[in-house]
């Protein structure tokens, strides 16, 4: 069976939009990972550091603090050019601006 006016399958239409579903999984997924465990496991080698070095805390915060600034904005500059190509590609986008 085919969708009206192209000659993609119902079939193929929903695998598309449901391995859309799954990339967005699939990402949540490695985001949320990656937002559990490169701080501890950075703020570990600091403790390492820290421990070699006989000062403790200072290290270990140091290095934590650095990763978890550097994650969220990692973050944030993604999530605004997914946004960007978002907006630009949306029918709402001036036809002038729009790039192809």
């Amino acid at each position: 069976m085919f969708h009206k006016g192209t000659s993609v399958g119902l079939q193929g239409r929903e695998q598309g939009e449901q391995g859309e579903l799954y990339r967005g999984f699939g990402d949540s997924l490695s985001r949320s990972f990656e937002l559990a465990l490169t701080p501890p496991i950075i703020a570990g080698f600091g403790y390492l550091l820290d421990r070699l070095l006989g000062i403790v805390p200072v290290l270990t915060i140091v290095f934590f603090l650095t990763a978890m600034i550097g994650l969220i904005v990692t973050m944030w500059y993604g999530y605004d050019a997914r946004m960007k190509l978002h907006e630009q590609s949306g029918p709402w986008a001036d036809p002038a601006r729009r790039e192809h």
